[in-house]
């Protein structure tokens, strides 16, 4: 287009100079340059904005797909509650109970239970729970913790959730156990009323939302270990209930996510019935529990069928999140997954959205994932989803006002050339415009206040388009209402015999006024003129305050009027500058309510307002 007019202007009326300088401003009235720049910026920016809640961003796709987000798999233990354990409750065979707290007399009978715990755990310990047994022990028995020396231990495996520790006195093996309580019921071989009375208690304790450990204890008959746990003959020693408080933030985060139709569903390595009563703390939605043994049973279209009423996955194992991953993208939702832990590593790759836990999680899960929580922190999570949204929000805010502001300043540059007339604007009016375009583009709708009904939004469909055609009509209808009105100024003044100088200043201004005007309708989808206006943005002010300098500056140095080719302009003038500016605002805003009503954004349908924890 640009060679275009360069070739025409030249041939038909002869100046190459100003056929050269008119090819130029078109092609920069016409370039939409902004583009890149406003993508760049406000992803840059919304990274940097995260990172102030708490959340570091690795992949800045990220932050778009965050607006989209219809499934948010979260564990629970230090994400959903602060990983602060302490012991709550004991639990004998015989029956026994007794609550827990620090200041309290414990019965002696209890001493064995708490001392056999703390010695199945790591000596120097680190994890939440280790340090809260090692704390129960401290405060009750107020001895060191010995046994000898421990030489050697049995981890946790995927089929026996249970761990042991053999210590070493110098004359016979002491072997100490904790784990799931089933798994230590299969270590001890009780019986079928020994094994009920067990698991009633465990399930007493785990529907308060106690997580419980079952306690043992084995004396080997020689000095040499066996090779697997079961080869020992354990005898139960009891349970022991630990509480971890659910943090003050999560209920009323996971509530927002509801509202912005965001499903919470929990997976857990706990109990079931301790998952199902934490859950409920937090405000996730009832429903089914699906444990991990059910879930190896269920082939792909049996867990199908099964998403759409379990709210809490329990007893689940690391590899089996990646299955539940899939199983979600495989109905077509957009799924945010929080792990820690190595084995985490392929379903935070596989979720659309891996977020890593900053704390507690593994190098390789925070490589895997697209984001890190430096906190630990589900109110975290929702807060990135709120600003994603607002972010994609903000960027379509701008792209629409480049689509806008492009058309009048196009329509200037070429009108002249097709009816014979003088060139309006040059290459130095359109980048002193540009001047004005690009800090509002990167700066001024990137600093924009989110939507009053952000989080009572559906998620955003994936597939819809940033430059939706329903945006580009109206960015056409905006950008055609200021173009109509300028080139009506222009064409009656230039019949009028308003001179060159004079005509070219007043068009700026006027052009400049309904750039402002542009600004203020874009900088809201459904705000009113008077909220918009009341709405804070320091970018705004200061972008406005240039703007104003310059335009001072321009009509008191007549160098800078010399420069620009302009005349000098009357006030009655620089009033109908002004005047063409906020008629097109308010026009446009009046369109504003029809505008919505033919564009309404169609919202997903949510299969479950849920949250899932891991």
């Amino acid at each position: 287009m640009a060679l275009l007019v360069v070739l025409l202007f030249g041939l038909l009326r002869g100046s190459w100079i100003e056929a050269v300088l008119a090819g130029i401003a078109i092609g920069m009235s016409m370039l939409p340059e902004e583009f890149p720049v406003v993508l760049t910026v406000f992803l840059a920016m919304g990274a940097w904005r995260i990172g102030k809640v708490g959340v570091l961003t690795r992949r800045a796709a990220a932050i778009e797909t965050l607006g989209s987000a219809t499934v948010l798999c979260t564990d629970k233990t230090g994400t959903l509650t602060e990983n602060r354990m302490s012991a709550a409750e004991f639990w004998l065979p015989s029956g026994d109970t007794h609550s827990f707290s620090p200041n309290m007399m414990v019965p002696e009978a209890f001493h064995a239970l708490i001392r056999t715990a703390a010695l199945a755990s790591a000596a120097e310990p680190t994890d939440p729970m280790e340090i809260a047994l090692h704390g129960a022990h401290d405060a009750v028995l107020g001895t060191a913790l010995s046994a000898g020396v421990l030489a050697h231990g049995y981890a946790l495996r995927p089929d026996l959730l249970a761990m042991s520790n053999i210590w070493n006195d110098g004359e016979v093996l002491a072997l100490t156990a904790k784990g799931a309580p089933e798994a230590i019921a299969s270590l001890c071989h009780l019986s079928a009323h020994e094994y009920s009375a067990m698991i009633a208690a465990a399930e007493a304790m785990a529907i308060r939302g106690i997580r419980v450990l079952g306690v043992a204890t084995a004396t080997p008959c020689d000095l040499y270990w066996a090779v697997s746990q079961h080869d020992y003959d354990y005898t139960l020693i009891g349970l022991v209930g630990l509480t971890d408080p659910i943090r003050a933030s999560v209920p009323a985060a996971v509530a927002e996510c509801r509202s912005a139709g965001i499903r919470v569903v929990m997976i857990t390595g706990d109990y079931a019935a301790t998952a199902r009563s934490i859950a409920t703390q937090a405000g996730i939605a009832e429903g089914d529990v699906l444990t991990g043994t059910d879930l190896a049973e269920l082939d792909d279209a049996e867990l199908a069928e099964q998403l759409k009423t379990v709210t809490v996955f329990a007893r689940i194992m690391p590899e089996q999140k990646l299955r539940i991953v899939q199983a979600f993208k495989s109905d077509g939702e957009i799924v945010a997954m929080t792990g820690d832990g190595v084995n985490d590593a392929p379903s935070l790759k596989a979720a659309h959205i891996g977020i890593a836990m900053g704390k507690r999680g593994t190098d390789v899960a925070r490589e895997a994932s697209a984001m890190v929580l430096l906190e630990d922190d589900f109110g975290s999570i929702v807060q990135s989803v709120r600003l994603g949204r607002r972010i994609y929000d903000n960027i379509r805010k701008a792209m629409a006002f480049i689509f806008a502001v492009h058309i009048p300043i196009a329509g200037l540059a070429l009108m002249p050339l097709f009816f014979g007339m003088p060139l309006l604007f040059g290459p130095i009016h359109i980048a002193l415009l540009e001047m004005v375009i690009d800090p509002v583009c990167a700066l001024v709708f990137e600093a924009e206040r989110e939507e009053d009904d952000i989080m009572q939004r559906q998620p955003r469909d994936p597939a819809q388009a940033l430059f939706s055609l329903p945006m580009i009509i109206w960015s056409v209808v905006q950008g055609g209402l200021a173009f109509a009105m300028l080139a009506t100024v222009f064409m009656i003044e230039s019949w009028s015999g308003m001179p060159e100088t004079e005509l070219r200043a007043l068009i700026f201004f006027a052009l400049i006024s309904e750039i402002i005007a542009l600004i203020l309708v874009n900088r809201s989808f459904s705000a009113s003129l008077g909220q918009a206006l009341g709405r804070h943005n320091t970018a705004l002010r200061y972008v406005v305050a240039a703007v104003s300098a310059v335009i001072t500056l321009i009509l008191i140095i007549p160098s800078a009027q010399d420069l620009l080719k302009f005349g000098s302009i009357a006030w009655r003038d620089m009033a109908l500058a002004v005047a063409l500016g906020v008629v097109l605002l308010l026009l446009l805003e009046a369109c504003k309510p029809l505008v919505r009503r033919c564009t309404e954004r169609k919202s997903l349908t949510p299969a479950s307002s849920q949250v899932t924890v891991l």
